[in-house]
């Protein structure tokens, strides 16, 4: 069967093995999807879901019920005291970008305790110059790098103990830096640690790729606020774009009334007939991370088997759907990457090549055949050009699309 889609029978025979031997990871993600699930169902009944809540807004949006209501939904699975659920985030790094100019003020301080963030917010922090930058409005950025992939708490402490530090950023996912993804266990500990030496610093937490991955979110163990987006885990695959805020009602109201303008805040933005998209995806994203993490595991199992470097270990516990692959050679990364849009659906005759993405400081290949653009809750791969050549590899909305798509880019890679 699978000869007829290029993957040779040693392969195939590879690919059977490694699904017999991950039966026990692979219930231990059943399980997590059945916790997850539930959450879900609850938030909808809860919040009485209804055909209405699907109908759309245009203009301003005044009293869009299906868009407050998703809000309440959102707020309900996450733990949240509030939540802001739009399509007029553009990304992820959009919300964030409002979350942080929306807490912060000339003369403050931000500290980052994951070290540097991921690539995209260098020129919104001011690490690399840019004139609406938050630096250009005079905020100060700090950063306190990870020990042995873990946070440096008493460093950590030492510097908010001077509560001067208005906001702690901490990124759960890599990013495309080489440590661990941070779980919400190590997460909890340094938040609780924070709070015994600083009660009113910020603390927010970039979520992305994290959704349903763990038992808890964020805002259950103390953040006070948490980002992400919705072409990523909680989006389902249906969401066709969009992002969350979410966490202490006043802190949302202000991000709010950043993304539209002082005054109004939640009350305005259209929805314009995506509501439907939205509740749906969040519906079935517990069962789409699921396929995720699965489709990462397969992956992790079989590269090592093949003698390459992954993290994580197909074992291990996860905090993200992210599965990096260390190939040592561009050549190898380029070619694995291309093999992950032959195996796609949507533009599976496209060959992707690396080029100078805006935000990025190095050429990045991103292999993606979505049925969203950009959407790295369905099967993609991507990486900055630059040594160790290193793939990111995300997403499979059904495992068994991403154990073929994962089967086809090792075949493209041993040409």
């Amino acid at each position: 069967m699978y000869q007829e889609f290029g993957i040779d029978e040693e392969l195939e025979n590879l690919a059977n093995q490694a699904e017999e031997c991950l039966k026990e990871e692979f219930a231990k993600v059943d399980l997590a999807c059945t916790k997850n699930t539930l959450t879900v169902l609850q938030a909808f009944q809860r919040n009485k879901i209804a055909d209405v809540h699907f109908s759309s807004t245009t203009g301003y949006g005044y009293s869009d019920i299906g868009r407050d209501t998703i809000e309440k939904v959102f707020a309900d699975v996450l733990k949240a005291e509030d939540s802001l659920v739009r399509t007029q985030f553009i990304s992820g790094t959009h919300a964030i970008t409002v979350a942080l100019f929306a807490c912060l003020r000339p003369g403050d301080t931000m500290l980052s305790i994951s070290g540097k963030p991921y690539d995209t917010l260098d020129s919104i922090i001011g690490i690399q110059e840019n004139p609406s930058s938050l630096k250009s409005y005079q905020i100060k950025y700090e950063q306190i790098d990870l020990v042995e992939n873990d946070f440096d708490i008493p460093q950590i402490l030492d510097r908010v103990s001077k509560k001067d530090i208005k906001l702690i950023e901490i990124q759960r996912s890599r990013g495309y830096s080489l440590r661990k993804s941070i779980t919400i266990d190590k997460i909890e500990t340094v938040i609780q640690a924070i709070r015994k030496v600083n009660q009113d610093v910020i603390i927010m937490v970039d979520n992305c790729y994290g959704e349903f991955v763990a038992e808890k979110e964020p805002i259950e163990i103390g953040a006070d606020l948490i980002v992400g987006s919705l072409i990523k885990n909680l989006g389902g695959g249906l969401a066709p774009n969009g992002a969350y805020i979410a966490g202490r009602k006043d802190l949302v109201e202000l991000a709010a009334e950043r993304l539209t303008s002082p005054g109004q805040g939640k009350e305005v933005g259209p929805t314009l007939g995506i509501n439907k998209n939205i509740l749906q995806g969040l519906y079935l994203a517990p069962q789409v991370v699921a396929s995720s993490l699965k489709t990462a595991i397969f992956t992790s199992f079989l590269l090592e088997k093949l003698g390459y470097e992954v993290e994580p270990r197909f074992d291990e516990t996860r905090s993200d759907i992210v599965q990096t692959i260390e190939f040592g050679e561009a050549e190898k990364l380029i070619r694995y990457c291309q093999g992950i849009q032959a195996g796609s659906a949507i533009d599976s005759h496209s060959v992707p090549m690396p080029w100078d993405m805006p935000g990025y400081t190095d050429p990045v290949i991103m292999a993606a055949g979505a049925f969203t653009m950009g959407s790295s809750i369905e099967l993609s791969c991507d990486a900055p050009i630059r040594e160790p050549f290193v793939a990111f590899q995300q997403g499979g909305l059904t495992f068994e699309y991403g154990k073929l798509g994962v089967l086809k880019a090792i075949q493209n890679m041993r040409k």
